[in-house]
């Protein structure tokens, strides 16, 4: 049983205790933490003020998708907030995704662009091509 007193231990270090591996070297253990991103500022010549109007702005119809009034708790929002509230992997991978490019003061027309459109043609392709009927090796 490990005992920790935190008077004697410094803020610096870890608070867990050295664990020792199968050579004999000490191994400390840490805990990674995220770091909080900040709040960008509303920006764009006055046409992104409002979580709404980012929304709109990165396109794939995602202000129907999640609603938030308030720019700070926008920006506070995270993955698991997003998916709790319903939305695909798809949609929150991409709206967090232009969300950082918008905290690396990229413009909005530089990064943002439209969902592939569905394939018209399932399998490994066309059975008919130019013609005439392909078929596999397997089936000779």
């Amino acid at each position: 049983m490990f005992r920790i007193s935190l008077s004697k231990v410094p803020l610096s270090r870890p608070v867990f205790p050295s664990i020792q591996n199968a050579q004999g070297r000490t191994v400390a253990t840490t805990v990674n933490v995220p770091r909080r991103a900040d709040v960008p500022n509303p920006r764009g010549s006055g046409k992104i003020c409002t979580p709404q109007d980012f929304l709109k702005a990165i396109g794939r119809s995602s202000e129907t998708k999640i609603s938030i009034d308030n720019w700070e708790a926008f920006w506070r929002t995270s993955g698991w907030d997003m998916k709790n509230a319903g939305l695909s992997v798809q949609d929150r991978k991409y709206i967090l995704w232009c969300m950082e490019k918008f905290r690396q003061n990229q413009p909005i027309e530089g990064f943002v662009h439209e969902e592939k459109p569905k394939k018209k043609i399932r399998g490994r392709g066309p059975a008919v091509q130019f013609g005439k009927r392909i078929r596999s090796r397997r089936d000779r």
